[in-house]
């Protein structure tokens, strides 16, 4: 900073020392990295003691999410702080640079130790993701080709079974007039066409008037209970399934509002954490300049 003369002009003049000095930015993101593997394990550890397989001696859902937000964040402000000052403590003295620019590079360079440690730890996260994703969608897999091998070979055993896709319109077409008879004649068949028609209301979102009644025809046939009955315990099934698809629509909402809030968080800490980083590498930047000045004046 003493070498810096206003007034005297140095176009054309360039300095042999690169301004970007990747040694630091390289140490400090390595720091930050291994800080963030070391809070992250000890969270951890900390939020398996919260939860519990037992009933009652495990904290609620909402405390150990809320928890974990917060100390995700801790570990993203802490690991950027060590790095970025680190980056700038053990960056070299620009001579003959203005104070402003070596604040500009110090920033500079803690955003660029920052940036660099949030690749790499979003990069170990996404392999340790993609890994988890690629298991679940081969367990998946495996689950579907044996549903789809029981499937066939149910269809091949039975010659009559109708085809899913049209099985619902068949039973339509040949709905018997005398329902009870058959019902109490064929279970089996009873029971299938039962479900293909809960199947379709499902798909539909409801289930028609006629389908009702033939329903509760069946069911009255065979629980051996009046027809009356039959139709009210019909409705009541259908309102546990209206519930059921509810309550599962309502968790799916739920989930995708938690998954916004975590991402617009995730952003904004990593924000304040690239702000931190740079703040800190000006930091550790102007106490390196102050100690070897310090040093220089004692001499």
């Amino acid at each position: 900073m003493a070498n810096y003369t206003t007034g005297v002009s140095d176009v054309g003049i360039e300095s042999n020392v690169p301004a970007l000095a990747w040694g630091p930015v390289i140490g400090g993101a390595t720091a930050a990295c291994a800080m963030s593997l070391i809070l992250l394990l000890l969270g951890s550890g900390v939020g398996l003691t919260m939860v519990s397989p037992w009933s009652g001696e495990s904290a609620s859902f909402t405390t150990v999410s809320v928890t974990a937000a917060i100390w995700f964040v801790v570990v993203q402000w802490l690991s950027s702080a060590l790095g970025g000052y680190l980056t700038g403590r053990l960056r070299t003295k620009w001579a003959g640079i203005h104070t402003d620019e070596v604040f500009f590079r110090d920033t500079a360079h803690g955003l660029l130790s920052w940036a660099l440690a949030t690749v790499v730890v979003a990069g170990l996260a996404g392999s340790a993701f993609t890994s988890l994703v690629g298991s679940g969608v081969q367990a998946a897999s495996s689950v579907a080709t044996t549903a789809a091998v029981g499937a066939t070979a149910t269809a091949a055993g039975s010659n009559d079974a109708p085809d899913l896709a049209t099985g619902y319109f068949t039973d339509l077409l040949l709905r018997p007039q005398d329902a009870a008879a058959r019902a109490q004649s064929d279970d089996a068949a009873a029971t299938a066409e039962v479900s293909r028609i809960l199947m379709q209301g499902a798909a539909n979102g409801e289930i028609p008037e006629a389908d009702r009644a033939y329903v509760a025809t069946i069911v009255a046939a065979r629980a051996g209970i009046p027809q009356e009955e039959a139709r009210v315990r019909v409705d009541q099934v259908l309102q546990q399934v209206e519930d059921a698809k509810n309550a599962a629509l309502q968790a799916a909402d739920e989930a995708r509002k938690s998954a916004a809030t975590v991402a617009l968080l995730g952003a904004l800490s990593l924000l304040v954490g690239a702000f931190v980083a740079s703040a800190a590498a000006a930091l550790g930047g102007r106490q390196r300049d102050d100690e070897e000045a310090a040093l220089i004046v004692r001499a």
